[in-house]
């Protein structure tokens, strides 16, 4: 499934996510206090990648809503409710990136169209490559890191209650991935 080929100057091979190796996570504030912090324990995602030139570069990422884990089963079952996630309308989150652009050594802007029950929107993520890695057994592999903030209200997930003054969860919810992904070999 590998292609080889030349963009701008670079060999490009199409990569995949190490699910062993990629964590996405997520962090909103309940009743403006505590962090609650939560992660999606299905992800799939691949890319076409030009570690020499990332603006060429491309990534596709699909999350199953129901894999959503919080470290609280109650918590969890009311996010995959209609309230926010509504997992048996929307079983997916897709994101597919649109523009990745330099921002230092290492360090990249990407934009990318992220779709949450139905709403899609833009959102930009601040990215850092960890590093490179090529071993014969585990295959050649590069280290990411993206970060950024959205709001849950413009993906459809309007639902908040006002205790003692506090709004119990925030509408802002912070975006943390960190992966590993793995070249494929042509076949």
């Amino acid at each position: 499934m590998t292609t080889q080929g030349e963009s701008q100057g670079t060999t490009t091979s199409f990569w995949q996510f190490d699910p062993l190796h990629t964590q996405v996570e997520f962090a909103a504030k309940h009743l403006g206090m505590m962090t609650v912090r939560g992660h999606f324990a299905e992800i799939n995602a691949t890319g076409t990648i030009y570690p020499d030139n990332p603006e060429a570069s491309s990534v596709d990422v699909t999350i199953q809503t129901a894999s959503i884990r919080t470290h609280n089963s109650q918590r969890d079952n009311d996010l995959r409710s209609s309230n926010f996630l509504e997992v048996d309308k929307y079983p997916t989150i897709h994101f597919k990136s649109t523009k990745i652009e330099a921002a230092g050594k290492d360090r990249n802007t990407m934009t990318g169209d992220l779709t949450i029950k139905g709403n899609t929107r833009p959102v930009t993520l601040s990215v850092v490559k960890y590093g490179e890695f090529n071993d014969p057994m585990m295959g050649h592999r590069i280290g990411y890191s993206a970060e950024g903030q959205v709001n849950r209200k413009d993906f459809g997930m309007t639902f908040n209650m006002m205790l003692d003054g506090k709004w119990i969860v925030s509408d802002e919810v912070q975006i943390l991935i960190e992966g590993e992904f793995v070249e494929k070999k042509p076949e």
